[in-house]
């Protein structure tokens, strides 16, 4: 398996009542489930929830031990779908995946959960991935909650709140018969702390009980007229139930004084940080004790109209913090204000960005906007607020801006998938340009410098998808891309099973680096590895011929870029209907490198013979011409300056970073660049054998050497 281990983290799991439970948000999650009585697992890996994922795999002596049911599901469709065993029995079931890309893969089976209503605790832990560092469309998991009624907490970002807001959320959960979205932003996710943890619980009721006494409740079925029942219990009695238990339980909270002229509603996931913004203005001090009242909303939806209003009466004005848009929260205050003749103005967007992340400077900012307007005075003894860095206002800093390129993401050192676009560019130079459909994974990087291919990304194995509307005859083929992981994503069914089924005669490219790289190297169907919980070693090319396709191709090292390249002008000029399918396959070499690198070192320290390859570039050779780094890209590529006065630009070079994929020099050779490159294997505990041949090599190139400086000095 290439999974990271977890061990460490397991161990943790098994804390008992009392104890202390030290490490991430993430982690302390996983405890929670187990604490709550958690029945059944399952969910999608992404970021930034992997952790849990990937920490329950390693889990499994812990949840037999417990009785719990636990699974990789295939995607978050398929997550979601899980919690259908919560309908009609009392069992508690958790699911997790990265939002919203996976909330709106697993949508439809949110909203038929949502109608049927749950009679055990159903809780959907999202992985809120919002803002400048995000990798998904900018978008809120809020909406979701508020069109299909399901309940949404968004906890303070400390392990106390989040490990709560779990136990929390279940019981919220049973009580009004309805999911619950928990949400916890990268930050909460990673953020460390501490909690005191209580004895992990098995199941009240197991997986095993309800197969043996099987329940049937025909109106919990969403199908007419029941669905119209079920849409009158949101409202008549889901509703009003969840409202009654998150005002008992006071599941939000109240932090500084009791009166003001002015007071914060704030997401709790912001808490940490309207706390710094406020210690920035000399509001608050480093205890989070704060000079401005706040109202935290722990449950961001349902709002509970009576406490808004209540905290608001008597105020001039309130401000709503609410990251990312649009202003759903702000505009449902506003709405409860008016309905109860509360005469707060109410701010928010006008003082903060729309979107984008709210950091402390950005919240200070806004903060210090609305205090000026509606409370002046609560400013007068503020410290001196933060200047900018020096370093980065200086001009000549700035300048650089001018002249230093921003620096794009990329593949990983010796990434399998970049030689696989330093074909298609070669192909695109005898060919021309072609409509390229990408996906949603690690090749997404192709559409960068150097590549620059790929114009559009639809979601998870819909590349191929993407591209039907253009199956029409033409003089060229269009060309899709999707990884191993979108393939059984969706992309077997959606995409190849879609173009098979219209004979859509476009090539498919499918990157097999066999796992679910992007989001952390876990194991799937088709995946070389032998995994004892799973179901591995299933070809890809097997699945695409099961579905119907008929011209298919195999290249099991895509390190060879010379065939890459045939074998993609082949799919191109083929006059045979239908799709033409490459399946492209070389291991990821980031998790290659991950477990081959202690396997190595150890061997290394035992004293057997190892070999390491590494490539170079004679710079004697090199013309500098640099279109070796144009067609790769790889980050161990490089330049430096020669002292040979006959080039004028710096030739190639390559740094220690290499892991000696070979790639830079098979780039070469295809495009028939340059003879510069060279491989060098670095032997570690030679025997005397290597120890002869080095000592007779070097004596052979030292005559060689010589012969050509006695040359040299007779022509001078």
């Amino acid at each position: 398996m290439a999974e990271r281990s977890f061990a460490r983290e397991v161990e943790d799991l098994k804390l008992g009542e009392g104890e202390i439970f030290r490490g991430e948000g993430i982690l302390a999650i996983t405890k929670a489930l187990l604490q709550s009585g958690v029945s059944y697992v399952g969910g999608y890996q992404g970021s930034p929830i992997s952790h849990l994922m990937d920490v329950l795999a390693d889990a499994k002596d812990v949840l037999d031990d417990l009785g719990v049911h636990f699974e990789s599901s295939a995607s978050e469709a398929a997550a979601a779908a899980m919690l259908a065993a919560s309908i009609n029995y009392p069992l508690r079931g958790a699911v997790t995946w990265k939002s919203t890309a996976g909330t709106n893969v697993a949508c439809d089976a949110l909203t038929n959960l949502a109608s049927s209503g749950v009679k055990g605790g159903a809780l959907i832990i999202l992985g809120e991935d919002f803002g400048e560092g995000s990798s998904i469309p900018q978008e809120r998991s809020h909406a979701f909650a508020m069109k299909s009624q399901i309940w949404l907490l968004d906890p303070r970002p400390n392990l106390e709140s989040i490990v709560k807001a779990v136990e929390d959320g279940f019981e919220l959960s049973e009580v009004s018969n309805t999911p619950v979205m928990l949400e916890v932003r990268i930050r909460a996710c990673h953020v460390h702390g501490q909690f005191v943890a209580k004895a992990n619980r098995r199941p009240d009721f197991t997986i095993a009980e309800a197969l043996e006494n099987p329940v049937r409740d025909v109106n919990r079925i969403v199908l007419p007229p029941a669905s119209f029942g079920h849409d009158k219990e949101k409202i008549e009695k889901r509703r009003p139930a969840a409202i009654d238990f998150i005002k008992q339980r006071k599941l939000n909270e109240h932090f500084g004084p009791q009166d003001g002229d002015v007071g914060i509603i704030l997401q709790g996931g912001m808490y940490n940080t309207v706390i710094r913004a406020l210690q920035f203005l000399g509001l608050a001090d480093a205890y989070g004790v704060s000079a401005v009242p706040l109202y935290v909303l722990n449950v961001t939806y349902p709002l509970i109209d009576d406490e808004v209003a209540a905290f608001s009466a008597g105020k001039k004005a309130v401000l709503m913090v609410e990251e990312g848009h649009p202003d759903y929260l702000e505009q449902a205050v506003n709405t409860i204000l008016r309905r109860r003749h509360v005469h707060a103005a109410v701010s928010g967007k006008d003082v903060l960005p729309m979107g984008g992340d709210y950091t402390a400077a950005v919240l200070m900012k806004g903060i210090e906007s609305f205090l000026v307007t509606h409370q002046a005075g609560l400013l007068g003894n503020r410290p001196p607020l933060p200047s900018a860095d020096p370093v980065l206002a200086d001009p000549k800093v700035k300048a650089l801006g001018d002249v230093v390129p921003a620096r794009p993401a990329g593949f990983c050192t010796g990434c399998p998938e970049r030689p696989i676009f330093a074909a298609m560019k070669l192909v695109e130079k005898e060919l021309g340009q072609h409509h390229i459909s990408a996906d949603i994974g690690c090749h997404l990087f192709s559409i960068l410098p150097p590549f620059n291919i790929g114009g559009s990304t639809m979601g998870y194995g819909l590349g191929p998808a993407s591209a039907s509307a253009f199956n029409v005859k033409a003089g060229k083929k269009p060309i899709s891309i999707m990884g191993d992981g979108g393939f059984w994503h969706n992309g077997l069914s959606s995409s190849v099973g879609n173009a098979v089924y219209n004979k859509h005669d476009g090539v498919i490219m499918v990157v097999d680096n066999f796992y679910s790289s992007a989001t952390g190297g876990q194991d799937i169907l088709s995946s070389r590895a032998d995994n004892p919980e799973r179901s591995t070693n299933n070809p890809i090319s097997r699945a695409v011929k099961g579905v119907g396709a008929k011209w298919v191709r195999e290249i099991d090292r895509t390190y060879d870029v010379a065939k890459m390249r045939d074998t993609l002008k082949e799919a191109l000029t083929s006059k045979e209907e239908g799709p033409k399918v490459i399946i492209a396959s070389s291991e990821c070499m980031l998790n290659k490198q991950r477990r081959v690198k202690p396997q190595f070192s150890k061997s290394v320290k035992d004293g057997k013979r190892m070999v390491r390859e590494r490539f170079g570039v004679d710079e004697d050779v090199c013309t500098g011409d640099h279109a070796c780094i144009r067609l790769s890209g790889c980050p161990s590529l490089s330049v430096k300056h020669t002292t040979d006065p006959l080039k004028d630009d710096p030739v190639a070079a390559i740094d220690n970073t290499c892991v000696g994929c070979g790639n830079c020099g098979e780039v070469s050779e295809a495009a028939v660049l340059c003879p510069s490159f060279y491989r060098a294997d670095i032997v570690y505990n030679p025997t005397g054998w290597d120890r002869f041949l080095a000592r007779m090599r070097g004596a052979l190139i030292g005559f060689l050497q010589r012969r050509r400086d006695r040359r040299r000095t007779v022509f001078a």
